[in-house]
């Protein structure tokens, strides 16, 4: 860090900064970030973000890099806001490219993003890998909304399932009322006479304290009944 700001505050004065230093520059805080990981010292630069975010990309993309062998060149281009030193990182499993973003005056890092390099064979199996989890959660999901859907289905044919085999209220005793009824009132002279006739074999001397309700026909014969 020293070195770059040192570098940058001269090359601010005199022009822009060569390839040579960006190499120099660049490999010095590959390393840096590199002993920050191993011995797990990234906390002493918990206050500047650019560079502690720089060390945790760099810590995850170990997993892919695999043990860091040094670097193999570096180049710097420039952008209104200040430069960008690209630094080739070697590593065991895979190569990667570092990015530090310096400010206008070059003096101060800005961000460190680490690009690992994959084949084009990992990057087309990486593709197809998040294709097919895409499309077989879409599908997960289709599936489970039929699901769903097909229990509703079920649940209503069990409803009606279940009013077929509720039991019906005997309807009987309303119908025999209403049969004596209309029976009653097709015989209201005959209901008079019965009436009066009770009413005669008992001695009352009104009908008002018995109601004929119904009149049945005996099943007996004459020869029974005398």
């Amino acid at each position: 860090m020293a070195t770059l700001a040192a570098c940058g505050q001269e090359e601010s004065i005199n022009g822009p900064i060569s390839q040579e230093q960006a190499l120099i520059e660049g490999t010095s805080i590959v390393e840096m970030m590199n002993t920050m990981v191993v011995y797990d010292a990234m906390e002493q630069y918990a206050n500047d973000p650019a560079i502690y975010s720089g060390c945790e990309g760099w810590k995850s993309s170990l997993k892919d890099i695999g043990e860091y062998q040094g670097v193999d060149g570096a180049s710097i281009s420039y952008t209104e806001d200040g430069a960008t030193i690209t630094v080739n990182t070697l590593g065991s499993s895979h190569n990667a490219e570092v990015e530090i973003a310096l400010d206008e005056t070059y003096t101060r890092i800005v961000a460190i993003t680490t690009n690992v390099q994959y084949s084009t064979g990992e990057i087309l199996f990486k593709a197809l890998m998040n294709t097919v989890i895409g499309m077989g959660t879409v599908f997960a999901v289709l599936i489970l909304i039929s699901l769903i859907i097909s229990c509703f289905t079920l649940i209503s044919k069990f409803e009606k399932k279940q009013k077929k085999e509720e039991p019906v209220p005997a309807a009987a005793p309303v119908v025999e009322q209403i049969a004596a009824k209309e029976e009653l009132s097709d015989d209201t002279e005959l209901v008079a006479v019965i009436a009066a006739a009770i009413a005669a074999y008992e001695g009352a001397a009104s009908t008002d304290g018995f109601v004929v309700r119904s009149i049945r026909k005996s099943n007996k014969s004459k020869w029974q009944n005398a």
